[in-house]
């Protein structure tokens, strides 16, 4: 029996390509931000329940929204993770990030938002199904992880919908708008089938 490959780090698929991937997932694509999705970041930064979970920024501020920009393409070359923009595959407008962090023992967190004015498309589940996908296939990462607050149905409906199972309640995992909250554990390991979201 041959023997399992070892996961890649982030900077190990870096040496080896050269760049962050791009996956295709119709009707949308998983790219690297770019300056075009400024107005992204900037809707983004209007919706607390976004900016709390994330570093997007607070503010409309273009400079700020350039700077969230610059940090995710520095999560790549620093071996922190990836993070992708959701985009259109028609007119490459981005609707949404996910990402992912490489955490100890072969194990990565993903996280993913929809921009507010573009929910309700199946942005998040497409893009987290391919992603997910991409991430076992391609690095061959056994363990999949994503937290999601008791109160969030539809990130709840997106995790469960890609094949993510519950596996308990974390509690006081993480800050959240200053203060700590229980949130849900899902997880996706080698061996469990993807959900067929598409």
């Amino acid at each position: 029996m041959a023997a399992r490959p070892q996961a890649v780090t982030a900077l190990g698929f870096l040496a080896m390509t050269g760049e962050q991937p791009c996956i295709d997932a119709p009707p949308f694509r998983l790219r690297p931000f770019a300056d075009s999705d400024i107005g992204l970041i900037q809707a983004a930064s209007a919706d607390p329940h976004i900016t709390n979970i994330s570093t997007v920024p607070t503010t409309r501020d273009a400079t700020e929204a350039r700077a969230f920009i610059r940090r995710q393409h520095s999560r790549v070359t620093n071996g922190e993770g990836m993070s992708f923009a959701i985009a259109r595959l028609a007119d490459d407008v981005a609707v949404g990030y996910v990402g992912l962090r490489y955490q100890i023992d072969e194990r990565v967190s993903i996280g993913y938002w929809v921009g507010p004015e573009h929910r309700g498309e199946g942005a998040a589940a497409i893009a987290l199904w391919a992603l997910s996908e991409w991430v076992r296939a391609e690095l061959h990462i056994p363990r999949l992880e994503l937290y999601v607050e008791q109160w969030n149905e539809a990130s709840i409906q997106t995790a469960e919908s890609a094949g993510f199972l519950r596996e308990g309640l974390l509690h006081s995992w993480q800050r959240v708008d200053g203060s700590r909250r229980d949130m849900w554990m899902y997880s996706l390991v080698d061996g469990e089938p993807l959900a067929g979201v598409r």
